[in-house]
């Protein structure tokens, strides 16, 4: 998601968002622990990602 998208979102829309990130970031792993994690390219994605949320949730607070 761009980060455009991710300031428009509120603080409860951002948490949410983190949570289906981390649960995201999670079965990533778990593909790539029993390989079968076939683009390897998703896990930078989405640890990228979390790292914008909580940088934006910081600045909300």
């Amino acid at each position: 998601m761009d980060i455009k998208e991710l300031r428009q979102k509120s603080s409860d829309d951002l948490k949410a968002h983190l949570l289906e990130l981390q649960k995201e970031q999670f079965s990533l792993r778990m593909q790539k622990a029993t390989g079968q994690l076939a683009k390897t390219h998703d896990a930078r994605r989405v640890r990228r990602e979390i790292a914008r949320v909580n940088t934006l949730l910081g600045a909300k607070q």
